[in-house]
């Protein structure tokens, strides 16, 4: 699989990294002849102390160095769309990206924003979905791919069977539970829910009575996120999607 990209222009300029420490700029340069003569390179490194001074993990890495054709355009609007696997080949070698991982959050409160930066930056696409459209609004969460307005109960049955992970953040019953219940009708990796111990009690009595049983309940992590002593929202958030990202993978 391919572990990370850089991708270098004409002028030098370059976008990502491949965790070459000191071979980067020399891979900038090896991308810059490239370019010139449109040849494909494969360059071995061996990552070893000797080079870096003390700081290198001791691995090795091959790089290949290519210029794309016209038809790597699909393939590169594909893995930027994310919501499939794309596979190509790039000298000698089988590409695999896969597609991107999907969040739900229910509830278009300020920790859902702070929830989505993270999110996207772990490479999420993600959804928020809330009844309440003075809340749900793409001006509140401009990070946000999709922004769904509804009850959970109509909604989450068409949007859930592609997800990944959701998370309940409303701090409402009326759409806490119908949430909840929503996510355990479905085989979803990660299920969270917001709130204190006190809630999730009252919650999982409410899920008991319309029938789900203790190993059902038991999939939700709630308290959600870890328990890292966090207090802000983007505090409780980054707990939060580290206890997702567990779960994932």
């Amino acid at each position: 699989p391919i572990g990370t990209s850089l991708v270098v222009d004409a002028d030098g300029s370059f976008v990502g990294n491949v965790g070459a420490g000191c071979h980067e700029s020399e891979l900038v340069e090896t991308a810059r002849t490239t370019l010139r003569d449109g040849q494909t390179r494969k360059i071995d490194f061996e990552l070893n102390d000797a080079l870096l001074d003390g700081s290198a993990c001791g691995a090795s890495m091959t790089v290949v160095v290519w210029v794309p054709d016209a038809s790597f355009k699909t393939h590169a609007q594909q893995i930027v769309t994310g919501t499939d696997d794309v596979r190509f080949y790039c000298g000698g070698y089988e590409i695999f990206v896969p597609k991107r991982r999907s969040l739900v959050i229910v509830g278009a409160t300020d920790l859902a924003h702070c929830i989505t930066s993270l999110a996207k930056t772990a490479d999420f696409t993600v959804t928020v979905v809330d009844p309440r459209p003075e809340f749900a609004t793409a001006q509140r969460l401009p990070e946000v791919d999709r922004v769904v307005v509804g009850w959970p109960r109509e909604v989450l049955p068409d949007v859930l069977p592609e997800a990944d992970a959701v998370v309940v953040v409303s701090h409402d019953m009326k759409i806490d539970v119908p949430a909840l219940g929503c996510a355990l009708d479905t085989r979803i990796a990660y299920v969270g829910a917001l709130g204190s111990r006190r809630n999730q009690l009252h919650r999982r009595a409410a899920l008991a009575a319309d029938g789900y049983d203790d190993a059902a309940l038991d999939r939700i992590h709630g308290p959600a996120g870890l328990d890292i002593g966090a207090v802000t929202s983007p505090q409780v958030a980054c707990s939060i999607l580290r206890s997702e990202e567990r779960r994932v993978g």
